[in-house]
């Protein structure tokens, strides 16, 4: 029996989440602990944080930090970027030290402007130290204020202020690293410290053009990711030797075709080059073997070779959640589910408010074909990011494979809304949108859609009518106008489908997935 901490509901052992709320459930016993942290901010507004990390038990104790967003103390607004950037950096810079855990960037980036207290907030991201700072930016000149903070008793364990140039940003950087490390008695081996302190460039320009290329790629909108590859391009131009620059332009390009940005056999090439040449340079970078993977997984379909550069950028940086995410695209390729879930699961807890991860988590219930928990955990994922677009999107491919064609079409039609880029037409109204099942007894004709844009959701089997009609589905796509219909999805799911799913596919230029059965067929997800 499993049990829902929030509501009491109970469910049957094969249930992961709650139908009425999407709290994880819990094994039934007499006492459950609450599966979340309630942390009250300005105005009423609340924040609701899983507590994560407790594999043994026991919370964070001891050695254990929060970064949490810089303060933008600059005149421009603009500085946003390099503030961002600076706290991710010095994440990712304590991140590599064995004896120190770091907290999600995404959990700590969601008390941005709050004014709770340290030690509520130390306890919904289960650690034990806070580091907070400012910055105010003026030209070349800096000024960075840092504290860090002992979360039970609201102490500083140290503190530093900063005036400086911008061209000493790195010594700054190192400095405040091996202060926190000091004050926190962590100890820091040899080749801890050559990889905490080391430098990927010492180009100050293509430094910023790196970080401002990092702060768009976080946002993970079509139009973010656009700008984040031309900052990451005029990184490289700065400096042609900049393997992070090269890495962080892979995961972009990677990301291209999922976000309707370019069509997959641009992007996709794109993409490789830049992971490779991100390797060729320096061969340890985790995030260039990831994208590599994913990149295999979604384009070349080199599943195996795919599997080892994953597990290769997992061995690297076990705590780079991306990787796992992106992972378990290739486990669920081959319909290792259980394992793609848990690999989910994994970078859930790594990165518990990502509404990128927890989409991710429901799409592959959808594939394993657990459509109520599918559901549970997209809704579950709009608590936390009720604008997050592709939510809304797949929460509508999930009614759809479920059969609930009107919750179906309210959903993608949300999705619209909140700027899912498929379904951008124009401003000035809401789109009409319909949702299609086509299987062998449905008698449609595709030619006979109207509408102004039509969300195209193949919910059935591989059949004769839908290879027939795929000509005029490509057909469809290149003539699309605001003003006529546009194909910008679709699910195809049967036995009986062969690799001309996936020249069709190519041909239509959607993103797309092809999922192994056992008896080496394909299945189709576009």
């Amino acid at each position: 029996m499993m049990i829902c901490p929030q509501c009491g509901r109970q469910f049957d052992v094969t249930m992961s989440f709650c139908l009425e709320d999407g709290t994880p459930l819990r094994s039934g016993g007499a006492a459950v602990e609450a599966a979340t942290a309630v942390i009250s901010g300005p105005s009423d507004e609340r924040i609701t944080l899983p507590l994560h990390n407790r594999d043994d038990g026991r919370s964070r104790q001891g050695n254990s930090v929060a970064v949490l967003p810089f303060v933008n103390m600059s005149a421009d607004p603009d500085n946003e970027y390099f503030c961002d950037g600076l706290a991710e950096e010095l994440m990712n810079a304590l991140a590599k030290i064995d004896d120190l855990k770091v907290a999600a960037r995404t959990a700590a980036f969601s008390f941005r402007g709050k004014t709770a207290p340290m030690a509520e907030i130390a306890r919904a991201l289960n650690v034990s130290s806070i580091l907070e700072d400012s910055v105010r930016k003026s030209g070349s000149r800096l000024r960075i204020t840092v504290q860090l903070i002992n979360a039970s008793d609201g102490f500083h364990l140290w503190s530093e202020r900063y005036d400086r140039d911008m061209q000493d940003i790195f010594e700054i950087q190192d400095d405040i690293t091996l202060a926190v490390v000091d004050a926190l008695k962590v100890k820091l081996l040899g080749e801890e410290k050559t990889a905490v302190l080391r430098r990927y460039t010492e180009n100050t320009e293509a430094y910023q053009l790196y970080l401002r290329g990092k702060f768009f790629w976080n946002k993970r909108t079509g139009n973010d990711l656009k700008q984040a590859a031309e900052f990451y391009n005029q990184a490289i131009e700065k400096d042609p030797n900049y393997a992070l620059a090269f890495s962080g332009l892979a995961e972009t390009y990677v990301l291209f075709s999922s976000h309707d940005v370019a069509p997959a056999n641009d992007s996709m090439p794109q993409a490789k080059a830049a992971a490779l040449r991100a390797l060729e340079i320096d061969d340890s970078l985790a995030e260039a073997h990831s994208a590599l993977g994913y990149y295999l997984t979604l384009y070349e379909f080199d599943l195996d070779r795919s599997e080892k550069e994953f597990r290769r950028a997992i061995e690297l940086k076990p705590n780079y959640a991306t990787a796992h995410q992106w992972f378990a695209a290739n486990l669920t390729v081959l319909r290792r589910f259980d394992e793609a879930l848990a690999e989910l699961r994994l970078a859930e807890e790594l990165d518990p408010l990502s509404p990128d991860i927890g989409t991710d988590l429901g799409a592959t219930f959808v594939f394993a074909r657990r459509y109520d928990e599918a559901i549970a955990q997209f809704k579950r994922t709009l608590v936390r990011d009720p604008n997050f677009s592709r939510t809304h999107s797949y929460l509508g491919w999930a009614y759809g494979s479920k059969g609930m064609y009107a919750e179906a079409v309210a959903a993608l039609a949300l999705a619209a809304i909140a700027g899912f880029p498929p379904a951008a037409v124009g401003a000035e109204k809401a789109p009409d949108y319909v949702a299609i099942k086509l299987d062998d007894q449905s008698g449609l004709s595709l030619s006979a859609l109207q509408g102004n844009v039509v969300i195209l959701n193949v919910w059935a089997a591989w059949c004769e009518p839908c290879r027939e009609e795929m000509p005029y589905l490509e057909q469809l796509n290149q003539r699309y106008a605001p003003e006529g219909p546009r194909i910008v999805g679709v699910t195809i799911d049967g036995s009986g489908a062969d690799e001309r799913v996936r020249d069709s596919a190519d041909s239509l230029g959607v993103p797309f997935t092809l999922l192994r059965d056992p008896d080496n067929t394909f299945r189709g997800v576009f």
